[in-house]
């Protein structure tokens, strides 16, 4: 039986203030899910739903998830082959990328077809990391009323262009098929903000440090049932 909601803990992110994120969330919405962060390759095989955070660089992230036995084996059998829920967060997100560029190449789960490249603003005048907060605009993809897409995203319901989500990166996932952007914020030129497909989602923001905004998507992935 599915065994609550995992919070990866490899070493990287601010795994705290998301594990009290969700805790929270799963209070208020009654979705009934516990909450625990853990580097146990078991439980994380046997979540109900997945969360994968991450900060700093994409090759040290990769390196702190091959280096905990079995973990990289238990994401897959949750992921792909049960199909949980799994939200990546910042460097997290990333990760579902085919390889990252960031000190070099570095394989990725290959999730969500694409590569995470450095941040190349318009606008000399950006500093890089992107840091702070930015709006985001939604794709049709992610459009949950309206939108030539359809029905859209049922992670994003609630959200709206305009939104503010809090960001620290200095590089971006670019997607190889545009449906699997869901969201884009703007800094000197699109940068993905959410990605997507099938059970996957991926934000580059924090969602936990998105004030209204993050905690109703973090709220709409507890109750996701794809």
């Amino acid at each position: 039986m599915a065994d609550g909601v995992a919070i990866v803990d490899y070493g990287a992110g601010n795994l705290r203030s998301a594990e009290k994120a969700f805790i929270r969330m799963a209070g208020e919405t009654g979705a009934g899910l516990p909450v625990v962060a853990t580097g146990d390759a078991d439980r994380v095989a046997r979540a109900s739903h997945v969360v994968l955070p991450g900060q700093g660089a994409f090759a040290d992230c990769r390196a702190g998830l091959d280096a905990l036995d079995g973990m990289v084996e238990a994401l897959r059998e949750a992921v792909t082959a049960r199909g949980a829920p799994f939200l990546g967060i910042c460097v997290g997100m990333q990760l579902l990328a085919d390889r990252g560029l960031e000190h070099g190449e570095t394989p990725g789960f290959g999730w969500v077809p694409g590569e995470v490249a450095a941040l190349e603003p318009d606008d000399p005048g950006l500093k890089i990391p992107h840091m702070g907060w930015n709006d985001l605009t939604l794709h049709d993809s992610g459009r949950v009323n309206g939108g030539a897409k359809g029905a859209g995203h049922p992670v994003l319901a609630g959200l709206a262009d305009g939104d503010h989500a809090y960001f620290v990166h200095s590089y971006g996932f670019r997607c190889t098929a545009p449906d699997d952007l869901l969201a884009t914020c703007d800094y000197g030129g699109p940068v993905a903000a959410i990605v997507g497909r099938d059970n996957l989602v991926g934000t580059q923001f924090h969602p936990e440090k998105s004030q209204q905004a993050g905690l109703r998507l973090i709220a709409n992935f507890l109750a996701w049932r794809p």
